[in-house]
């Protein structure tokens, strides 16, 4: 696989990122490389090896999920910088159009 400056240039421009034609040059190489390293494991026979978490074996014990003290909405909202009511209010994150049905 071969990443190419115009794939990086592509790919910074959905991320809104400006690049320098250095950076795009690095960059090019350095995502080949990941995607060579990526084929070599893909390549690798993983047949009956068991998943795991963690290179090393970890106990992690999980504590049990019970229901433990609940605050009120007093408490809650003790600490809101701005609500109305029981609620937090927070800005309009979508406009709003009231004339659309």
């Amino acid at each position: 696989m071969k990443i190419t400056a115009d794939e990086v240039r592509l790919t910074a421009e959905l991320g809104r990122l400006a690049l320098s034609e250095e950076e795009t040059a690095r960059l090019a190489r350095e995502l080949d490389a990941i995607l060579g390293y990526m084929e070599k494991l893909a390549a690798v026979d993983v047949a009956g090896i068991q998943p795991m978490t963690h290179a090393v074996a970890l106990d992690c014990p999980l504590r049990s999920d019970e229901l433990g003290s609940q605050l009120t909405v007093e408490q809650v909202l003790s600490a809101a910088p701005v609500r109305e009511g029981d609620l937090f209010q927070v800005p309009r994150a979508i406009a709003h159009d009231k004339e659309a049905p």
